[in-house]
């Protein structure tokens, strides 16, 4: 990696230890979400129920909260998960056991290469925001994740914007907190520079805002 540090990297996604895991669904999805960035996990939940695949990869796991609770298309999905942070491939695991996900732990703006064969749908909920880099150097996961995805597969996730969308003084506070502490990296990633990384590599691109959150998809 030559402009963004292994540090960086690393400082987005060290936060995410078991504690911190155990209070994830009810602190980050739960308060956060609704009362600070202004887009309830619902919105999120919702859209994993139309476009979660029965041939799915999750980017950035997260406490896996929305692959426990979405319903997928099929009874017996193929399930795979991805992330840097081995406690949260470890608890997304365990979570959701009935579905015997694989788990790959990778640094996603190097390497996404897998073993197994390509998906349907991939998301990527709540990671961007972590990467160190505007969306240029984001756009790296773009790059690899479209190899991850079948003709036709959807991209589709969610990501807290640093510019262009409405904060609260509470948000504007922790998102300055967070990007101090090298856990955020947004602070120049708006809307439409988002729109322009995923139009560069996809179609039928998809992004709105709600709160601070953008909700986007995109078709390979």
């Amino acid at each position: 990696m030559s402009e963004i540090t292994h540090k960086q990297v690393e400082a987005g996604q060290a936060v995410y230890g078991k504690f911190t895991l155990s209070a994830y669904d009810s602190v980050v999805l739960g308060a956060s979400c609704r009362w600070v960035w202004k887009c309830p996990a619902s919105f999120l939940l919702a859209r994993y129920n139309e476009y979660v695949s029965g041939n799915h990869l999750d980017v950035g796991v997260g406490s896996g909260y929305f692959l426990d609770h979405c319903d997928f298309p099929v009874a017996h999905p193929r399930v795979a998960l991805m992330d840097m942070n081995s406690h949260s491939l470890a608890f997304t695991a365990q979570r959701i056991a009935r579905y015997r996900p694989t788990t790959w732990q990778r640094n996603v703006l190097e390497d996404m290469s897998v073993e197994g064969g390509v998906f349907d749908s991939v998301g990527m909920n709540l990671l961007l925001h972590c990467v160190p880099g505007d969306f240029s150097e984001k756009g790296r996961i773009f790059d690899n994740a479209r190899e991850l995805m079948n003709p036709g597969a959807l991209l589709f996730g969610a990501t807290l914007l640093g510019r262009g969308v409405p904060r609260s003084p509470a948000a504007r506070a922790l998102m300055a907190l967070y990007n101090r502490k090298g856990i955020f990296s947004n602070r120049g990633d708006s809307a439409e520079g988002l729109q322009a990384a995923l139009a560069a590599r996809f179609s039928d691109v998809t992004v709105a805002t709600v709160g601070c959150m953008a909700l986007f998809s995109a078709r390979r």
